[in-house]
């Protein structure tokens, strides 16, 4: 597969993810689309798929932990 057709195909992942997220509104799924469009970012236009594991592995676990302390806070607070 061309790259042109590959990163043509994350931007319309994305942007069925994110059209997700505003038509959920709120919860925990809106957290995990989120973690989803950072993981296809980092492999897909970051191009970290083929780069240094460190680096892959660094950018998906902060997504992670962002998304567990702002769950963790909308846990906390209703």
């Amino acid at each position: 597969m061309s790259s042109s057709i590959f990163l043509l195909l994350c931007w319309l992942a994305l942007a069925c993810l994110s059209l997700g997220s505003v038509l959920l509104g709120q919860g925990a799924l809106v957290l995990l689309l989120a973690v989803a469009k950072a993981w296809l970012i980092t492999d897909g236009f970051m191009e970290l798929r083929h780069g240094p594991q460190r680096w892959r592995w660094l950018m998906l676990s902060w997504a992670l932990v962002l998304a567990a302390l702002l769950g963790l806070g909308l846990y906390l607070r209703g």
